[in-house]
């Protein structure tokens, strides 16, 4: 083979400067292309105390790693010589029309994780046309939530606490603000034994004690942002001196029923939807109380430690109360082809909270908008690739569970 040097009107087409980014924050999001880049981004630039408290799960994390296991134990079934050059992600759920089929779910204490907390993901979540849930432990207001996403969709979540009276002011709060739907949260008769807190110390808000400022020393944005930003408000109390789990157990009811439930549904003039169901009894028994939706959930891997996957029960409950009810998911989604399986297999909704919180921490209301932004052109690219251009065209036949693990007969 004979060579020659290359001509400089050869080499010219193969030489594109990239134009400098001088953003650098900007410049971390776009080159961040799954919610696992997000992840890393946030463990970078977040104290260990607040990154761990969104990372981490109950006890040994068997729930939370089962569930993220389940979604990669899948395999779909794609159609060919589709035309799916137009793509549609979005229908009705819970009386409303969203844009794509998931929301953010109910996070508590998110100003911790970076001071923009809940306004950044309200506002992005509107924009996006998806749901924003807050948590009543939410670390910014029902009603400055409202005012910074007027025209979206606002969700409250609601523990019942044993000051009854004060749950339901809240309850009241959020329908006078306009919120139209609640979320009522029932696998919490206490807190679930977050051992990565404890280790840390963690406490709300968090305390300058030799360890933390060992740390601070490694993110110095974060403190400075911290600490010169309005101090932490909640939805529903003002502050606490101990630590999260003695917080949610002097809050928690340990003593609601069925019952309860029933009361609370015939206080709320919106929808009704009933978060933290884990078995198909369960979901049997909440809807036959006459629930708009139910949510398959088993906290993040944040209570019960071993307990069932929510992406595993989905089909059978999908067969029993599909019919009758609005069933959402979360627990375990870290992509859009996680949401696209979930809502072949009978989903309606999907709820992210782990993935929007390493946008947020990753890069504020810009990085929330990144991490909506990775999981619909997951979505769409998951959905044009399956052969379907619309979700009610998902369906069982899309989707095999391949199962890791099976019970033992007895």
């Amino acid at each position: 083979m004979r060579r020659q040097l290359p001509r400089v009107g050869e080499l010219a087409p193969l030489i594109r400067l990239k134009k400098p980014r001088l953003d650098a924050t900007r410049r971390r999001l776009e080159d961040a292309l799954t919610i696992e880049d997000l992840r890393a981004i946030a463990r970078r630039r977040t104290p260990k105390a607040a990154f761990d408290y969104t990372e981490g799960a109950a006890e040994a994390e068997i729930s939370i790693a089962r569930a993220r296991q389940a979604f990669r134990d899948i395999e779909f079934h794609p159609s060919i010589l589709r035309d799916v050059a137009k793509v549609d992600t979005g229908w009705d759920v819970l009386g409303g029309t969203v844009e794509l089929p998931f929301g953010i779910a109910p996070t508590g204490f998110t100003r911790m994780m970076r001071t923009e907390g809940e306004i950044a993901g309200a506002r992005a979540a509107g924009r996006a046309g998806i749901p924003f849930a807050l948590s009543t432990l939410g670390t910014t207001s029902i009603e400055d939530v409202k005012a910074v996403n007027p025209l979206g969709r606002n969700w409250f979540q609601l523990y019942v606490w044993r000051d009854r009276e004060r749950s339901m002011a809240l309850v009241e709060r959020a329908a006078a603000a306009g919120y139209d739907t609640l979320l009522v949260t029932v696998d919490v008769p206490v807190a679930g034994a977050r051992l990565r807190d404890t280790r840390n110390g963690m406490t709300i808000p968090p305390m300058l004690t030799a360890r933390t400022i060992v740390d601070a020393a490694r993110h110095p944005r974060w403190w400075i942002d911290f600490l010169t930003t309005e101090p932490l408000s909640f939805a529903s109390f003002d502050r606490w001196p101990g630590t999260v789990a003695e917080l949610l157990d002097s809050m928690f009811d340990p003593r609601i029923t069925f019952d309860h439930l029933a009361w609370i549904k015939s206080q709320w003039p919106g929808k009704f939807v009933v978060k933290g169901v884990q078995t198909l009894e369960d979901a049997r028994r909440v809807t036959d109380l006459g629930v708009d939706g139910i949510v398959l959930s088993n906290h993040g891997g944040r209570q019960l430690d071993r307990a069932p996957v929510p992406f595993h029960l989905l089909p059978s409950v999908a067969a029993e109360v599909g019919d009758r009810t609005e069933i959402l998911l979360d627990t375990g989604i870290i992509s859009g082809a996680d949401i696209v399986a979930a809502i072949a297999l009978g989903a309606r909704f999907t709820l992210i909270g782990r993935a929007y919180l390493y946008g947020l921490m990753a890069g504020g209301e810009a990085g929330v908008a990144r991490a909506i932004e990775i999981l619909s052109g997951q979505l769409i690219r998951t959905m044009r690739l399956l052969g379907v251009t619309s979700l009610e065209e998902l369906a069982p036949r899309h989707v095999t569970q391949l199962i890791r693990l099976t019970p033992r007969s007895r």
